[in-house]
């Protein structure tokens, strides 16, 4: 026995009883059942404050869950404290990227609010007491003389109204139901689905655009109605030919110490206006890669936006003006200069029927502008519609002043697009302080709707196959950043978000067939994404009035 004591084994044994006593005291003094969580109140002193034990009520050998709050609403956050939201109101960009799991997780909450609180079965009121003073007036209790025992009535004809009858003959009623919901949400459920698109959430190509600019009021990256790409890199100018993804440098202006600041396709040809940052703008013919025109005092500081009108070229700089060149004249001074914000012009777009021209400032204002001369219907005096303000800028819309002037964003206006699908619409985003989608009628200057997006609009574009928009996001409030997203209009519900920029998208452009987007942002890449479907009844047909088809 004495051989097997002093064994390694048996040193080993008494090592081990001898670090159990040791322990002993202090495993009894935080002794703590894990299953159930329960614990003395002695046991529960020398616990950190952030452990789960001491933060739970105690019921000896058993937890019992405390039901203090006794609002399963507030509990499970099934009510919102703000109240129900608009559609076209407090909409955020959720942080999943498909449409499908927001309508999934809408119907969730409405049949979880079903279930979980169902409305409140009307109670009968309780018996009152004679309202007569006198005692005698009341009568004793006394014995029933009827001789049936048993009286049966219908519970249609009950004869206190205020007790909840039930129809137990109606075949719908829930006593006979095999659902295991209630028939409010058996109705939901069973409700045809609004129908999504489906939209691919992946780019198909990708493109490395070195030195791409992370500066928001620069507009680099323009689709020409020829299918080329072009885009502004540092101090030069490159072209993307879609068809055979075929590159080739139009400009370098390092020669000159510029750089690029802006570029914008003519409508219809292959002419390519070019905006540096110390106010040069020049036209470059995209077939010949041979500079056309220079204007070398432009503008005294940079240009950050360009807008084509057929032969007219409209520049916004940062000396807060707004000028407008016949390119067909040999001459480089404008033929109209517009003053109407007080920053920097970053943002310019002419309407597709040759119509108005939207500009938007870092004042935080949207200007329209008339060039035709027209005069629009008379308002009586300054237009103020109940959703949003717009100051009566002009008498006779000769362009000497805005047409109308908003004032509703509280951050600089880059983003503007005008709808294609309905005359006078347009739409413009607001920065990091501002955040929203706002649409108006430049028609009578009014407001239509506004949507919260949560996250600084960069970028808006209107589809030319379907009735939606896209927008470009960057910094945000909510998890959701970078952000590209389709909307319906006018219902303003989303189609679809896409993510793959890890900076703010800051350049947006569509192809000429309208079924693809590019759009460029400080990663220095070029993403491609299929975000439209096609036009309905393929190619345009030929018509009769077509005659240069018909000449031979």
């Amino acid at each position: 026995m004495s051989a097997l004591k002093n064994s390694p084994f048996g040193k080993r044994l008494r090592a081990t009883h001898q670090d159990n006593e040791e322990d002993a005291p202090r495993r009894n003094r935080q002794r703590v059942n894990p299953i159930f969580y329960t614990a003395t109140a002695s046991t529960t002193k020398d616990l950190p404050p952030e452990s789960p034990v001491a933060t739970r009520d105690m019921y000896g050998d058993r937890f019992v869950p405390s039901r203090d709050a006794g609002d399963m609403r507030t509990s499970y956050h099934l009510m919102d404290e703000s109240g129900p939201s608009t559609p076209s109101k407090s909409r955020i960009i959720p942080t999943e990227s498909d449409a499908l799991k927001e309508q999934a997780n809408a119907i969730f909450t409405s049949i979880l609010h079903t279930e979980v609180t169902p409305p409140s079965p009307r109670r009968p009121t309780s018996p009152q007491r004679p309202t007569t003073s006198s005692s005698a007036t009341t009568l004793p209790p006394s014995t029933p003389t009827r001789k049936r025992i048993f009286h049966y009535t219908s519970p249609a004809t009950s004869a206190n109204p205020s007790t909840p009858t039930r129809r137990l003959d109606t075949p719908t009623d829930e006593a006979y139901s095999m659902s295991p919901v209630r028939a409010e949400s058996r109705q939901l459920l069973e409700s045809p689905r609004r129908q999504l698109r489906s939209v691919c959430k992946t780019p198909y190509r990708v493109l490395d655009a070195p030195d791409l600019a992370d500066d928001f009021y620069l507009n680099l990256v323009d689709w020409s109605n020829t299918n080329v790409l072009g885009v502004g890199l540092g101090s030069c100018v490159y072209l993307w030919t879609a068809h055979n993804a075929a590159v080739s440098k139009l400009c370098d202006l390092a020669s000159s110490n510029d750089t690029v600041s802006s570029v914008s396709w003519v409508q219809k040809g292959t002419l390519l206006a070019i905006g540096t940052l110390s106010g040069r703008m020049h036209i470059y013919d995209a077939n010949t890669l041979q500079l056309r025109r220079s204007y070398n005092n432009a503008h005294s500081q940079r240009i950050g936006a360009l807008a084509w009108n057929s032969h007219i070229l409209s520049s916004g700089s940062r000396d807060r003006m707004v000028h407008h060149r016949d390119v067909r004249e040999p001459t480089h001074r404008p033929f109209k200069r517009c003053a109407g914000h007080r920053q920097e012009v970053c943002g310019l777009k002419w309407a597709r029927d040759g119509g108005p021209l939207a500009s938007g400032g870092n004042d935080n204002k949207v200007c329209i502008w008339d060039l035709r001369g027209s005069k629009r219907a008379s308002v009586a005096g300054s237009s103020t519609s109940g959703s949003g303000s717009v100051e009566d800028a002009g008498g006779s819309g000769s362009g000497d002043a805005p047409l109308w002037k908003f004032h509703e964003h509280t951050a600089a206006v880059k983003a503007l697009a005008w709808d294609p699908h309905v005359s006078g619409v347009l739409a413009t985003g607001g920065g990091t302080q501002d955040k929203h989608i706002r649409f108006w009628n430049t028609f009578n200057g009014t407001m239509l709707s506004e949507l919260d997006t949560g996250s600084q609009v960069c970028n808006l574009i209107w589809s030319l196959t379907s009735h939606e928009l896209v927008s470009t996001h960057g910094f945000s409030s909510t998890t959701a950043q970078n952000q590209i997203c389709i909307w319906k209009y006018p219902t303003l519900n989303m189609v679809a978000s896409l993510t793959g920029h890890t900076h703010r998208v800051l350049y947006l452009a569509m192809s000429p067939d309208g079924e693809t987007i590019v759009t460029g942002a400080g990663d220095e890449t070029l993403r491609f994404w299929n975000a439209f479907p096609k036009k309905e009844g393929g190619e345009k047909r030929e018509t009769r009035l077509d005659y240069g088809r018909l000449i031979r």
